[in-house]
């Protein structure tokens, strides 16, 4: 919202406050101001000038010679390319010395052979936005209307009121009482406790009435609550006055007509939307306000063709739509130059009707804006007589007598007790209830006191004040933020530290990137074919109702599908060393309709693919295989100190290998895997070798771990033993450790494998894995004879449970 300084002091008396001290006060109460604007970019010395004379250059076919009365004893010569340059005009000239905007100096210049003392100026080298300079003189100079007396040698800055300041409001959805020059000035009355001036609005009425010219009815009363229509006849239709000309720019509005730029205005200074239509295009004497028809054809004024359905909102002649209620005219209907006669509407929509129908339309417009928010229902008729008087003294109009309104209403008054203790207590101030009283004066709240209470009516402008709370802030900021008493927390003290949950998190990353892994982000939107390709089978995919494209249109259900698009990314631009993590959410449900909202699931994925080490020097390189992916899972489970609830089962998973796929356990439950893509998946996405690892986070960190416990350094020597077991092929190494742990019992202090053999000299379905073992008492030296019984019991133990055999 864009207010100008000049423009708020018609309602009240601010003469005195700088716009600087005004934006301050305003953000310390709780509406920020972003900027403030000064209009004047730094034109100075730019006056009124007659153009008594007009000749063709000699020398030049788009150029013309002028001269030019600027209020000084002699007329001045000024050479000027403007198209619409003629005599009798009264334009803005930038005298000799003058500065524009951008820091050009105007002097004494030759143009091709003749004098030229100034510069007759267009809007844009005054500095104003082109978008906001009115259609006609875009192209050209600015020529002040015939209706506005002028003088040669005026201050020209002064009445395109270029010494102002606009103030740029961020306004928090609930203040949309703010949203318009009245809203700003209760708000300053407010702050400075100072009396509001509010706009003319009486009309000259002739005796004629309006009921013969339009009637007006309405199919829903809670969709159009309120709808008045004024008919004003014998307007001529024209430019605005400078005046109102420059308060629609200042506030980023363009200039149309007299008619329509009152409308405009009125929106800018009541905040109540109105829209004038040509009477006698409608072709009817009958509004009728009504949802669309299914497919219904209508042009708005900005002669876009749309096709209408019953959740929007039109306003017809009876037969077809003339407006989309609460957005925009119709093209049909428009005031032109040839209009004579207006009905001018003002209305009161339902917010959710206007928001959704701008939205079907993809039209947002200032009209529509406000509607959503909400408007000051019982002032529209108020706008209306405002915008009847303006018309009136700028276009000529007559007004009809009386209105032709449906009115359908529901008036109560809003009135809250405000408990002065619970306030005081709840903002820690000590205010008595006079003082409360006076601060409910200043912002026009009618109060009085009931018992120990005060009872304060919130008039119909304020919808944001419905709860005695609200009333608690607007003591708070008037009272002055600054002014609140302040005080220590009192109670314990406890250390900062992170929660147990964050620990874990920090633990997890940390240990992603000491492995060498890249973190990546994406999006949490997917196509719906990747989601089917890469999700679970009972897992259906969730739809977004309004995509931004086909690739972002359903919610992922794995990280997998952007990390393959990530690596292929990579690939295509000669990075064949992909090695990245991503953690975040995915939405699981196994509805088809969805009924309720889906479960989040955070979840962890790695992916793995081209070289995982490389050391030129010593001659070493390490591709990525199923290994290095398996290592680093069981680094990261050791990190979280899971090591010992982990488990990994083979698994076969579509869309990976059958034979290097594993299924992650966390103590007998799934929680992810880690696989190898297949091959014919990478080839379809374009990629190499690849390996991928995903884990349910939100199950690892459920997880209960034990305590770390630290042992001291062991003072006794170990005796280490090796041997290599032949077993079936179906055996895993995982189980021959547990079965050499729990037989071997404290003495076994560790195990690690360090061969597998399976090839020549092996018999069919057989495999050979090796082990080292090291032996250790923790309170003694431990001979030979107690680590061999040892070493025999471990090897009987795994022939038993088994079959193994040592291997020669």
């Amino acid at each position: 919202m864009l207010v100008s300084y000049k423009w708020l002091q018609e309602y009240i008396e601010i003469g005195d406050i700088s716009p600087q001290e005004i934006a301050e006060k305003m953000t310390r109460s709780g509406i920020e101001i972003d900027f403030i604007h000064e209009r004047n970019k730094g034109a100075t010395n730019v006056v009124v000038g007659y153009v008594a004379e007009v000749a063709p250059h000699p020398d030049a076919d788009k150029l013309n010679v002028c001269q030019v009365d600027i209020g000084e004893e002699e007329r001045v010569q000024i050479v000027c390319g403007a198209p619409n340059v003629s005599s009798g005009q009264y334009v803005a000239v930038a005298k000799v010395g003058a500065r524009l905007p951008g820091g050009t100096k105007i002097k004494k210049a030759k143009l091709r052979g003749q004098h030229s003392q100034g510069m007759i100026c267009s809007l844009q080298e005054l500095g104003v936005d082109s978008k906001l300079v009115p259609k006609g003189y875009v192209d050209g100079i600015y020529v002040f209307p015939e209706t506005q007396s002028v003088e040669p040698g005026q201050d020209a800055l002064a009445l395109f009121e270029l010494n102002d300041s606009v103030l740029e409001l961020d306004l928090t959805p609930n203040r949309s009482d703010c949203m318009h020059m009245l809203g700003v000035a209760y708000e300053l009355a407010a702050l400075y406790d100072r009396p509001i001036k509010m706009p003319k609005t009486k009309v000259k009425e002739v005796i004629e009435s309006a009921d013969g010219y339009i009637d007006v009815s309405v199919e829903n009363g809670e969709d159009t609550p309120f709808y008045q229509a004024l008919v004003i006849k014998d307007v001529t239709i024209g430019p605005s006055p400078s005046w109102l000309q420059n308060r629609l720019m200042a506030a980023g509005i363009r200039p149309i007509s007299n008619v329509v730029d009152v409308t405009n205005y009125v929106l800018l200074e009541y905040g109540q939307p109105l829209h004038a239509f040509d009477y006698h295009a409608l072709g009817s004497k009958s509004i009728y306000v009504r949802r669309a028809n299914a497919e219904e054809a209508f042009t708005t004024l900005d002669g876009e063709k749309r096709t209408l359905s019953p959740e929007q909102l039109v306003v017809t002649n009876g037969r077809e739509p003339v407006a989309l209620a609460g957005v925009m005219g119709g093209l049909h209907s428009e005031v032109t130059a040839a209009t004579t006669t207006i009905v001018l509407e003002a209305a009161a929509f339902h917010p959710t009707v206007v928001r959704r129908s701008a939205r079907l339309a993809g039209l947002r417009s200032d009209s529509s804006a406000r509607f959503e928010k909400g408007i000051n229902q019982e002032r529209v008729s108020e706008a209306a007589r405002r915008a009847a008087y303006l018309i009136q003294e700028i276009a000529g109009g007559i007004v009809l007598s009386g209105a032709a309104i449906a009115d359908a209403r529901v008036r109560s008054e809003k009135v809250i007790a405000l408990d002065l203790d619970k306030m005081n207590e709840r903002i820690g101030t000590d205010l008595s209830i006079m003082e409360v009283a006076a601060l409910m004066r200043r912002l026009q709240f009618p109060c009085e006191k009931v018992g120990s209470d005060l009872h304060v009516t919130v008039p119909h402008r304020r919808g944001d004040i419905t709860i005695p709370e609200d009333l608690y802030e607007e003591v708070a900021r008037l009272y002055g933020y600054d002014q609140l008493p302040s005080t220590l927390p009192v109670g314990n003290t406890t250390q900062g530290k992170r929660t147990a949950e964050q620990a874990k998190r920090r633990k997890m990353e940390a240990y992603l990137r000491s492995a060498g892994l890249s973190e990546a982000i994406s999006y949490a939107l997917t196509s719906s074919e990747k989601a089917a390709l890469f999700g679970e089978e009972t897992i259906k995919p969730i739809q977004v109702a309004m995509p931004m494209s086909e690739e972002r249109s359903t919610m992922r259900t794995s990280l997998l599908p952007h990390l393959y698009d990530i690596c292929a990314y990579n690939l295509n631009r000669k990075n064949n060393d992909v090695l990245l993590y991503e953690r975040g959410s995915v939405f699981l449900s196994e509805q088809e309709t969805l009924t309720e909202l889906p479960k989040e699931q955070e979840r962890l994925a790695v992916l793995l693919s081209g070289t995982y080490m490389s050391h030129p020097w010593q001659g070493e390189k390490k591709a990525v295989d199923f290994y290095v992916l398996k290592g680093i899972a069981e680094g990261l489970m050791e990190s979280l100190g899971l090591s010992e609830q982990i488990e990994y089962k083979p698994d076969v998973r579509p869309g990976f290998h059958p034979g290097r796929t594993a299924n992650v356990l966390l103590k007998g439950e799934s929680i992810g895997f880690l696989a190898q893509v297949h091959p014919s998946t990478q080839k379809t996405l374009d990629l190499n070798e690849t390996y991928v690892l995903e884990l349910n986070v939100d199950a690892l960190f459920a997880a209960e771990t034990e305590a770390l416990i630290y042992k001291g350094i062991p003072r006794y020597p170990a005796i280490t033993r090796d041997m290599a077991l032949v077993v079936s092929k179906e055996t895993t190494a995982a189980e021959l450790m547990a079965i050499i742990r729990e037989a071997g019992g404290e003495l076994v202090e560790t195990v690690s494998i360090f061969d597998v053999y399976e090839g020549e000299h092996m018999e069919s379905g057989k495999k050979s894995i090796a082990f080292s073992l090291t032996y250790r008492h923790a309170e003694r030296t431990l001979t030979d004879e107690e680590a061999s019984l040892a070493h025999e019991r471990i090897v009987a133990e795994v022939q038993k449970q088994t079959g193994a055999v040592l291997r020669a």
